[in-house]
This record gives C-alpha cells, structure tokens and sequence, in this order.
C-alpha cells in the first residue's frame, strides 16, 4: 500500500490534485533526460546521410522534442504551465550499437520543478524518429528513458547513478 503523504499530487483522501506551488521560492531549475533508439544499421545510415523520403530526421527530432517540452503541461495531467527559458535537444548516433541516443536539457526560473518537460522533450523526440524512420524499419526500439539529473528547488542537486 502506498503512503499518500509521499505524493504530493493525491489528497489526503488520496485523490488526485494539482500541487499548489504559490508559495514556493522562485529558484533557477534545470533538469536533463535521455533516450535511446535502436535501429537497422541500414536505417541509421539513412538517417545520418539526410535522405530520407520525409525529410532531415535528426533535424525535425530536434524540433520536435522542443515543442513537446513547452507543451508538456498539455500533455502530462496536473504539470504546471512553465516558462522555459531554455531547451537543448542533442541527438547523439551511436553506429556501433545501430542507435541514437537523445539527451535533453531543460531550463526554468520557476517554482516547481522541469524534469517532466526533459522526459517529455526526449521522448518525442525518440518517436519522432520513429515516425519519420518506420518506413525503413517498424521494428526500431525506443528505450531508457530517464532522467539523468536535475539542479535547483528545494531538494537540491540530483544525479542518476551518483
């Protein structure tokens, strides 16, 4: 059974809620995720090569990941609307492992956290490459999403496998 006072967006009568973060300091908050896509070797040097039938993938993976981060409060139920002040989305191949490793880094001034607009920003930008790539290879694998670290907020610094 789960304690409720440990999730902060269900009640007391363990419904859930929007978390009001009116009081909380406005701090610098930064989060960043990954994700990885593997492929056909035959796929990724599609991709890579910018010949795709659809467009420049790596490119339009980029752009999407950025638009999904500024609408993950759309998106994500009970996520507040955040003014990003910054989105990075790196799209890292990797030819000996046939796969694309996604890394996004968001940034706020705020008072809650931007983890969700870094998992969200990753993530769109994995299936995006599917999308764009499904043609060539239904059989792309998205996996390890996660967050790597966040920076700021009340509990501070965090680092994925510290």
């Amino acid at each position: 059974m789960t304690n409720h006072d440990q999730l902060t967006h269900l009640n007391a009568q363990g419904e859930a809620h929007m978390v009001d973060v009116g009081d909380k300091a406005i701090t610098q908050r930064e989060a960043t995720a990954q994700a990885w896509i593997y492929m056909q070797a035959e796929t990724l040097a599609s991709i890579l090569s910018a010949h795709n039938k659809k467009g420049d993938v790596l490119a339009t993976a980029r752009i999407a990941g950025i638009q999904a981060a500024k609408r993950t409060w759309e998106l994500i139920p009970l996520c507040h609307p955040l003014m990003i002040t910054k989105v990075n989305v790196d799209l890292i191949p990797h030819p000996d492992q046939s796969a694309i490793e996604i890394l996004a880094t968001c940034k706020v001034n705020g008072q809650t956290g931007i983890e969700m607009e870094a998992l969200t920003a990753a993530s769109v930008s994995a299936l995006t490459i599917y999308d764009m790539a499904k043609a060539m290879d239904r059989g792309m694998t998205i996996s390890q999403i996660k967050l790597l670290e966040k920076k700021g907020g009340k509990s501070g610094h965090w680092l994925a496998d510290a």
